[in-house]
């Protein structure tokens, strides 16, 4: 099995971990997650941990078995504490502001861009120049938040555009004559 697949992953209080017929149903005080895992792997209780068990030792399924561990324990963690993205606009006149389920943008075009908002996904703008996008599926905020940075991705020259918060960006140099 692989190192990852080995370890054990602790539930904490207010979680619940249900096993139905090749799928596991996290629930917890941000929300509730359900997962279908194919059957060359199975999972072990016992007490608030859960560990996984590879059935067979092919190198496929001993990776297979660190995959869905490390996605079991995401929705755990997802599920007690939830996870969290921050983005970042840097540009003159580029802002964000949340209109009902629908995140509006400025981001230099001729009209504004209407990004409407998954159910699943809280969006924050603490101000016009950050937006900070919440849930509890790791998967989903990371894929909101890509497609947002790639309403306008950072300008290589200018660094103008939407970034991830902390986000290093090395600007190239313009052309000399």
């Amino acid at each position: 099995m692989s190192r990852v697949g080995k370890r054990p992953i602790s539930i904490p209080k207010g979680v619940s971990v249900e096993f139905k017929a090749q799928s596991v149903t996290v629930q917890g005080p941000r929300g509730k997650l359900l997962l279908e895992y194919p059957a060359a792997v199975g999972f072990e209780q016992t007490g608030s941990s859960l560990s996984v068990a590879a059935h067979g030792s092919s190198r496929q399924v001993r990776a297979l078995s660190g995959t869905i561990r490390s996605i079991v324990a995401n929705m755990v963690e997802g599920v007690s504490q939830g996870f969290e993205r921050r983005l970042e606009l840097v540009g003159v006149g580029y802002r964000a502001q949340v209109q009902g389920r629908n995140l509006q943008l400025t981001l230099g075009y001729s009209k504004p861009v209407v990004y409407p908002v998954p159910p699943e996904i809280a969006i924050e703008t603490p101000s016009q120049t950050e937006i900070v996008i919440k849930g509890c599926d790791r998967q989903r905020v990371g894929q909101v938040a890509a497609e947002i940075r790639s309403l306008r991705r950072a300008d290589p020259y200018k660094g103008k555009g939407v970034r991830y918060a902390g986000e290093v960006l090395k600007l190239k140099e313009t052309k000399k004559k």
